[in-house]
């Protein structure tokens, strides 16, 4: 049986310099909190947390002072930096430079949509944290729209500006966006503001599918992008799995085939995947 990792599938580039980012520190012996998990990925999270890093909660860095913290890739609102100043706290900052680059955008859209007595909607997960960092730039006043079933929130009457999660897929971007532009009676302007990087995966996940008899796709379960692949994968190749780790393999998936896929999210680390890759070949 030939098992085949995707070589284009796993971090994205902003994960990659977050991780850079904790790795570092923790070889110099240095303490260092995280706020959130630096990725969703819990086996990534707990091999940082073997280093000796500490994953906390927006609640728990509210309470501390005199400390180093790493921020992840998703980005925080400005209250993050605020408390952080305020109370001695370094930052080792992990944001994307493309969501950080959104977030600006995001304050500035949101300055002048208001001055047309306009509205700022943001197409992305309500709770996700590349969101709450995108609203905090609006002084959380910004209009979440995670699906169809949100756009009665959009007063079609006033101008609107459109901003999206780096993350959302393209397919969803533009139904939605569709639908905004229909209802719309006043002056609409919509920003597509999702990663290529991320966003281009579809077309070469659509494609990894095809070319193998099973597909194990390797992905946290928190991992919003992990399960948007996920489904890509599955509309193209119905013998697709959904696994955390090694221990959720079964042999009756891929017994009897012939090539076995290995790929994952922009969450997933490369040795989780060749863990599973390894699992596999010893079958």
């Amino acid at each position: 049986m030939k098992v085949v990792i995707d070589d284009r599938s796993g971090f994205c580039f902003g994960v990659v310099s977050a991780i850079e980012k904790a790795e570092k520190a923790l070889a110099k012996g240095e303490q260092i909190y995280c706020l959130g998990d630096i990725v969703h990925n819990h086996q990534e999270v707990k091999r940082l947390e073997k280093m000796g890093m500490h994953t906390i909660d927006h609640e728990k860095y509210f309470s501390l002072k005199n400390c180093k913290v790493l921020l992840r890739a998703h980005g925080e609102p400005p209250k993050t930096y605020e408390y952080a100043k305020a109370n001695s706290i370094e930052l080792l900052d992990g944001t994307c430079p493309v969501v950080l680059k959104l977030q600006q955008r995001v304050r500035k859209g949101f300055s002048d949509i208001q001055a047309k007595n306009g509205q700022l909607v943001l197409l992305g997960k309500k709770g996700h944290a590349e969101i709450a960092g995108l609203n905090g730039q609006t002084g959380n006043q910004a209009i979440i729209i995670e699906n169809e079933d949100d756009l009665h929130k959009i007063d079609p009457e006033r101008p609107t500006l459109v901003f999206s999660q780096t993350t959302k897929s393209l397919e969803d971007f533009h139904k939605l966006t569709a639908q905004i532009k229909q209802q719309a009676n006043a002056e609409t302007a919509i920003k597509d503001t999702i990663c290529r990087q991320v966003a281009h995966r579809v077309p070469r996940m659509k494609e990894f599918a095809a070319q193998h008899d099973v597909i194990i796709f390797v992905s946290g379960q928190k991992s919003s992008n992990g399960k948007a692949l996920f489904k890509v994968c599955q509309s193209i190749n119905p013998n697709s799995h959904f696994v955390s780790d090694k221990t959720e393999l079964r042999p009756e998936w891929h017994t009897g085939y012939q090539s076995v896929g290995i790929t994952g999210a922009t969450s997933t680390p490369r040795w989780l995947m060749q863990e599973i890759a390894d699992t596999l070949s010893l079958d």
